[in-house]
């Protein structure tokens, strides 16, 4: 793996004590390089003495170029390449962004960035509900050849990644940690998937840990890679309520998914329909709003859900059933069916797919894509 000279001085600026991502947006903004901005910041007055007494501390320097050496040799090891703002793989919609990261650690395809991107993100202590709701939106942008990016954690986050991976669709994961710290831990598998079949970034080097702090920060690479953000299940103290303000911000569409008016896991979404985002019931509604109205990818090359068709008692099981689960007792007494039979229909549906059991022996219809 081999990396430009800018791009390693601007690595070695950003591991220099008190230089945060700010800091060094606003620096690449004032200098289109780093040998640029040493030739100029001495005299520049709008630079604080203090920060030019850290940019030209040659021991600090010193210091800094070495990490930036370890850093090249974890990338090596881990597969990690970097780009940097004023490089032709850097994500174009990123540099129109008032705080751009600088830098971009990645494994991966980073040029599928360069397609119609959608972010979905979420609630991590997300219900069954939200949880099949952002599969299936990201499984139908997959089939429309939309690319999917999110952040890689627990609950929505996740199941967005996997919904557009279980079609062939292009994800893309915003980290807020180095390449090579999974977190949360049980994402292992998952990390690979998105590096194999999409892209993982991260504007943080690797051995980075997931300090709380960091995830605020990357939701605005979350929003700014996207054409609009769908909020698909928060709370009123959500993150994912900064990452629509973020997108907001920078020019993005806002998309809610209605929930329950009685789950607080909603409470979020549906203020941020009360405050004007766009609803998004089905993937056409979001397609629609951003003008993507591309037709479906092959069928040939992405597996589809097919038709099953039920008898006549199945389908009065079916009938009972909504994407919110139900107990037993409810589906014999709306059915009109006996237990034995009641639970034998439903393990037929489970077999076909159309029915999942939920904890509690609760029944909830499953969605076809």
């Amino acid at each position: 793996m081999c990396i430009c000279d800018t791009a390693f001085a601007w690595l070695t600026l950003s591991l220099l004590p008190q230089i945060g991502s700010v800091t060094l947006c606003r620096l690449a903004r004032r200098y289109a390089t780093p040998s640029l901005l040493f030739e100029k910041i001495s005299a520049d007055p709008d630079i604080s003495p203090r920060l030019v007494r850290i940019l030209t501390d040659s021991s600090l320097r010193r210091t800094a170029e070495n990490q930036a050496d370890r850093q090249l040799e974890l990338m090596r090891r881990h597969q990690v390449s970097l780009t940097w703002h004023g490089a032709q793989d850097y994500p174009s919609r990123l540099r129109t962004l008032a705080d751009f990261p600088v830098l971009l650690f990645y494994q991966g395809d980073i040029a599928m960035l360069e397609e119609p991107v959608v972010a979905l993100v979420g609630s991590r202590a997300a219900t069954a509900y939200g949880r099949d709701i952002s599969h299936r939106l990201a499984a139908g942008l997959g089939r429309r050849g939309i690319g999917v990016v999110s952040g890689v954690a627990a609950g929505i986050d996740a199941a967005a990644h996997t919904g557009a991976l279980s079609v062939a669709g292009f994800t893309a994961g915003v980290l807020g940690c180095g390449l090579d710290v999974v977190y949360p831990r049980s994402h292992g598998k998952l990390y690979q998937q998105i590096a194999e079949h999409g892209v993982l970034l991260s504007e943080y080097p690797c051995s980075t840990r997931p300090d709380g702090f960091r995830f605020p920060a990357r939701n605005r690479i979350i929003s700014g890679l996207a054409r609009g953000v769908v909020v698909v299940e928060a709370t009123l103290k959500s993150g994912s309520l900064i990452t629509a303000r973020l997108a907001l911000d920078q020019g993005r569409e806002v998309f809610a998914v209605p929930g329950r008016v009685d789950s607080v896991k909603s409470a979020g979404t549906h203020r941020l329909l009360q405050q004007g985002a766009h609803l998004a019931g089905s993937v056409d509604d979001i397609v629609r709003e951003l003008d993507l109205m591309a037709a479906d990818v092959d069928s040939d090359r992405i597996p589809r859900q097919t038709i099953v068709k039920t008898g006549e008692a199945e389908q009065r099981i079916l009938d009972c059933l909504d994407v919110y689960a139900v107990d037993i007792d409810t589906i014999m007494r709306v059915s009109g069916l006996e237990m034995a039979r009641v639970l034998d229909l439903l393990l037929q549906l489970e077999l076909q797919g159309l029915v999942r059991q939920r904890p509690g022996q609760l029944y909830e219809k499953v969605m076809l894509t």
